[in-house]
C-alpha cells in the first residue's frame, strides 16, 4: 500500500492504494494553494507549504498522518538593510513561495531546509518551529545576476541533501544555476560545467550562474549521479554535479519540467516532454512519458493509458514522483489529471481528471 500527497491550487489531497486500486482518502485545506509537501522519512511528520496571497505564506505540520495539523513557523527574510551593499538590492525581501522542502540527515532529526521565491535558502533545526536565512548564499555577490524564469524573481526549486553527508547540499535556481555547499551552507560553489543557456547572448551561454535548471534530482543509492531537466534540454552528471553532459535525443522533445530518478539504479530516469518553451503542452497534443535505462544513451516512449489526442496537460517540476520500489510512479498535471503507473511508466491508470492544478506530488516514505 502506498500513500501519496498531492499539493494543489485548492488544497492537499491524500491518496492511498496499490496496483490499479487507488482512492482519494482525504482533502485538507480546501481552497488554499499548497505549493509544496514533504513527508519526513526520519519521524513520519508531514508538512504542507501554502501560498495564501495577501495573507502570506504558511507552513502546517502533522505528526499523525493528517488527522490533525498545527501551524508552525514559516521562512521569513530579515529586514532589508538601509545601508551597505544590500541597501539597493532590487529583489524584494519577502518570501512569496516555499518552492522546495527537504529533510536533513538522519543524525539531525530536527533539521529541515526550505528553498523559496525569491531565492532565499532557510534552515530550521527544530522541526519547522523557527527558520534562519542562509546568509552566505543570500549575500553572495553572484546573486545579483540571477534572473526570474517563469516568475518575476529567481527561486530555489530543487534541494538535495546528500544521504552520505548531510552537510553537502545541492540546489538549483531558476534562473541561477546549480549551487553546492559541503559545510552546511557556510560556503557555496556554483557548479555547472557543460551546461548551455541558449537564451543568453553567445558570450554568456556557458556561464554557470545564468543557467535555468527546471529540476534536479539524484539517485538515492548513488548520489553522485544527478539528472537535470534544463530549459535548454536534458543533462546528466556522474561527478556530483561538477560537470554535466547534454542528452540530445530523448523521444519527442527534450523540453519539459519534471524528472524522476530511480532510487537504486543510477542509469534509469523518467521525463515528461512538452513541445517547447513557447508551446507548453505535449508534442502533437499526445501525452507521453520517456524513460532511459542506460544513462541517457537511449530512451523509450510510453503512452498507454495517457491521453493520446487533444491533450494539453503540463506536468510541473515537482509533479512526477517515483516510489521507493522503483516501479510505482505518480504524475499529475496543471489541468487536473492524475495518473499512477505500477510498471515503471510503461502503462498508466487514470485516478482523476478533475483535480485542481497540481504543483507537487510526493510518496510518503
Amino acid at each position: 500500500m502506498h500513500t501519496i500527497l498531492l499539493g494543489t491550487r485548492k488544497g492537499l489531497f491524500v491518496v492511498n492504494g496499490t496496483g490499479a486500486d487507488w482512492n482519494i482518502a482525504a482533502h485538507h485545506f480546501a481552497g488554499d494553494a499548497v505549493s509544496q509537501v514533504l513527508s519526513d522519512p526520519r519521524n513520519g511528520a508531514w508538512y504542507a507549504a501554502m501560498a495564501l496571497g495577501h495573507f502570506g505564506i504558511k507552513l502546517r505540520k502533522s505528526t499523525d498522518r493528517g488527522a490533525t495539523w498545527t501551524e508552525v513557523g514559516a521562512p521569513a527574510f530579515p529586514a532589508k538593510p538601509a545601508t551597505g551593499p544590500l541597501a539597493d538590492d532590487p529583489t524584494p525581501w519577502n518570501v512569496e513561495l516555499i518552492w522546495s522542502l527537504a529533510a536533513g540527515g538522519g543524525q539531525e532529526p530536527g533539521t529541515l531546509w526550505a528553498g523559496c521565491l525569491p531565492a532565499g535558502l532557510f534552515k530550521s533545526t527544530d522541526g519547522g518551529a523557527t527558520w534562519a536565512l542562509c546568509n552566505a548564499l543570500w549575500e553572495h555577490p553572484k546573486r545579483r545576476e540571477w534572473m526570474g524564469g517563469g516568475y518575476d524573481h529567481p527561486g530555489i526549486h530543487s534541494l538535495l541533501v546528500d544521504p552520505r553527508d548531510a552537510r553537502h547540499l545541492t540546489l538549483a535556481i531558476s534562473s541561477g544555476g546549480v549551487w553546492q555547499t559541503r559545510d552546511a551552507g557556510a560556503t557555496w560553489e556554483n557548479t555547472g560545467r557543460g551546461l548551455k543557456a541558449p537564451y543568453m547572448p553567445p558570450e554568456r551561454v556557458d556561464d554557470p550562474n545564468v543557467q535555468d535548471a527546471h529540476c534536479v534530482v539524484h539517485c538515492a543509492a548513488n548520489p553522485d549521479v544527478l539528472w537535470m531537466q534544463h530549459h535548454g534540454g536534458i543533462y546528466r552528471s556522474i561527478d556530483a554535479g561538477q560537470s554535466w553532459t547534454s542528452i540530445d535525443q530523448a523521444g519527442p522533445s527534450t523540453f519539459g519540467f519534471p524528472v524522476a530518478a530511480h532510487p537504486a539504479d543510477p542509469d534509469r530516469a523518467w521525463f515528461v516532454p512538452a513541445q517547447a518553451d513557447a508551446c507548453r503542452f505535449p508534442v502533437d497534443a499526445r501525452m507521453v512519458v520517456t524513460r532511459t535505462d542506460d544513462g541517457g544513451r537511449s530512451f523509450k516512449v510510453f503512452g498507454a493509458g495517457l491521453p493520446s489526442a487533444h491533450a494539453y496537460h503540463l506536468v510541473y517540476r515537482h509533479a512526477l514522483a517515483v516510489a521507493a520500489d522503483g516501479r510505482t510512479l505518480a504524475m499529475a498535471s496543471t489541468t487536473g489529471g492524475f495518473w499512477i503507473s505500477g510498471d515503471a511508466a510503461e502503462s498508466w491508470h487514470c485516478i482523476s481528471r478533475d483535480l485542481p492544478p497540481v504543483a507537487a506530488v510526493r510518496f510518503v516514505d
